[in-house]
């Protein structure tokens, strides 16, 4: 992967990031997709921010080869620290990382005033989407639109998110897979839920032959295999 290649995943979340933003890639590596958007002139500014030494050398190394000091600043700080309010950011790119991990970075980063409320934000958790819709439940966004593919035989969500003036309340089910996914139920989506259904019930056989009084944790995973097996019928 280059800024000329981007992988499937990233190039995705770079289609979804909005014509002329003033982006924040946080935890950027590389600043592939920073600099890969600038030099489609889908954007004209944006902050690479790493909170590793290694990879913000790596950031500079690489805006500095395409000569784009001018219109990408790399900030050695952890996650939304990055952010400077003469900035401007309007739209905020966390990708690759766990969903929990993003929520962290965004609750660190609206308690410290770096997020103002109006950015759009497009994030791509590896795991824990739900603790993210959560988040983003409980913080007043709405959910805008939402992908799902697969890389590598891995499978990725991707998230985008804005405060509007109207508030949603998403269900536990609509936090769990998606409110818009939950609608499309495309193809990889069934794979992936497929997997994951596979997964609990493993899981609720073991717990089933353990020593012990795992009820609790039993009761959990046959909920969460009924609502799976719902969705997977469609039965919503």
């Amino acid at each position: 992967m280059n800024e000329n290649q981007l992988s499937k995943r990233l190039e995705r979340v770079g289609e979804l990031v909005p014509e002329h933003s003033r982006l924040a890639d946080i935890g950027s590596d590389h600043a592939y997709l920073p600099v890969a958007l600038v030099l489609q002139k889908k954007i004209t500014f944006a902050v690479a921010g790493e909170v590793v030494e290694g990879p913000y050398q790596a950031a500079k190394k690489q805006v500095r080869k395409n000569g784009l000091e001018e219109q990408i600043t790399v900030r050695l700080a952890d996650g939304l620290a990055a952010v400077e309010t003469a900035d401007q950011i309007s739209a905020v790119t966390i990708c690759g990382m766990g969903g929990a991990l993003i929520r962290d970075i965004l609750d660190a980063g609206w308690k410290n005033q770096r997020l103002a409320g109006n950015e759009r934000l497009i994030l791509q958790p590896n795991i824990g989407e739900k603790t993210l819709r959560d988040w983003l439940t409980v913080h007043g966004y709405t959910i805008l639109e939402e992908d799902i593919i697969e890389e590598n035989k891995k499978i990725y969500e991707i998230i985008v998110a804005k405060r509007e003036t109207t508030r949603i309340v998403y269900s536990e089910k609509e936090r769990r897979f998606g409110p818009i996914l939950l609608n499309k139920r495309s193809e990889v989506f069934q794979k992936k839920w497929q997997r994951e259904l596979k997964q609990r019930e493993t899981i609720l056989a073991q717990l089933e032959k353990a020593t012990g009084d795992p009820q609790e944790k039993i009761g959990q995973l046959q909920k969460e295999i009924l609502e799976i097996q719902e969705v997977l019928s469609n039965e919503s």
